[in-house]
């Protein structure tokens, strides 16, 4: 297959690298010429790694690069059968290009986008041929991550999910089909991981590092919200909860916090730029959490039941089958087990009851159950 990848970012290049170990011919453009080579050339180390690492051989490496070439306009998209587009997270950009794009591709050729928060009905909408668009969201880094979202759009052929589907599973992924919903699955159901750690940072109830440390012991969750938010960048998964929080009508529950918007404004973005939450400086030391029992049984539970009750509203709502649901969240961002079954492992009467709690406390909207939950068992 013939396969167009529009931005050479860590995205893009990522799902380059997957599409070419795979076989495919691809062809890599960015609007930033200087990054597909700069794109290109780290690939060339990280393949290298590989090699030395003896998880692929020398000729699987010279394989795959000689699989990628350097597209320098859309026009050269021209022969692919397949476009998957991964560029910054917005609308109007995103639409500006597949618009561009539909002049030069054959009337047979599937065009995509990998966004994690944007309607895909509403970047299809403007194409002269929305049928063939669809939403093919990978997750980042795209080579290592299993999980594929395919997110057919209201105007999206039918057989077109099944289609690709079968594609993802001959390149070696997991996928599971979404609804066209804000967020999809994992990023809608995760929001809250991060929104209520945030929220309890800014109440001063604990420490950054004392939030992450009780993930990790109590809920075996393999980062905390405040570390994989400087991974991910804190700019990107503040765009992403607003992106979330807009796309719902202003729902409470989506609420972005004021915290992640002034560390954004200050370019506190986490790992990639040295200092988020955590200083990624050279030889300053991670700050040890001031272990509190008590504390992390009540962070832990508090978080945890705000996922639990995303779940079991995305399985009301119908955005995917149980079984995709779970497996969204094990192998999308790597929870250590389906929150389906965590809540009834934790008893989703104690879950209700203290969402119940919150609602009371706080009288916001944020904390309301969702009307499944209280018939769960």
């Amino acid at each position: 297959m013939n396969v167009g990848i529009i931005g050479a970012g860590t995205m893009g290049i990522g799902i380059a690298q997957v599409a070419a170990t795979n076989g495919c011919k691809v062809w890599v453009y960015d609007a930033n010429a200087k990054q597909v080579e700069t794109a290109t050339v780290g690939l060339e180390k990280t393949l290298t790694k590989l090699v030395d690492k003896q998880k692929i051989s020398a000729e699987k490496m010279t394989e795959i690069l000689a699989n990628i070439s350097i597209a320098t306009e859309l026009k050269d998209f021209k022969d692919c059968e397949l476009i998957i587009e991964a560029i910054i997270e917005n609308k109007e950009i995103k639409t500006k290009v597949f618009t561009e794009l539909e002049n030069y591709v054959s009337e047979s050729c599937i065009i995509s986008s990998n966004t994690s928060s944007i309607s895909i009905t509403s970047l299809g909408a403007e194409l002269k041929k929305p049928e063939r668009f669809i939403g093919i969201h990978f997750f980042n880094p795209a080579p290592l991550m299993p999980l594929v979202e395919i997110i057919p759009s209201l105007l999206t052929e039918n057989t077109l999910a099944e289609k690709i589907y079968n594609l993802m599973k001959e390149w070696g992924k997991m996928p599971v089909i979404a609804k066209d919903i804000p967020g999809f699955i994992v990023n809608r159901i995760a929001r809250p991981y991060y929104g209520e750690g945030l929220r309890i940072v800014e109440e001063n109830i604990a420490t950054p590092e004392q939030v992450d440390e009780a993930m990790k012991t109590l809920g075996n969750f393999k980062m905390g919200p405040f570390e994989l938010m400087d991974l991910i960048g804190v700019d990107v998964n503040f765009a992403v909860t607003t992106t979330v929080y807009k796309d719902y009508f202003y729902d409470p529950k989506y609420k972005p916090s004021l915290l992640q918007q002034r560390m954004s404004e200050a370019k506190l973005h986490g790992r990639k730029t040295g200092k988020g939450f955590y200083d990624y400086s050279e030889g300053v030391e991670k700050p040890v959490a001031q272990k509190d029992d008590t504390l992390y049984q009540q962070i832990f539970l508090r978080i945890i039941s705000m996922l639990i009750n995303e779940a079991v509203e995305a399985k009301r709502l119908g955005v995917a089958n149980d079984e995709d649901l779970e497996l969204a969240m094990q192998k999308g961002v790597n929870y250590p087990k389906g929150l389906l079954s965590w809540g009834k492992e934790i008893g989703y009467t104690k879950i209700s009851e203290t969402l119940q709690n919150l609602y009371e406390e706080y009288q916001e909207e944020r904390y309301r159950q969702s009307p499944l939950l209280r018939k769960m068992n």
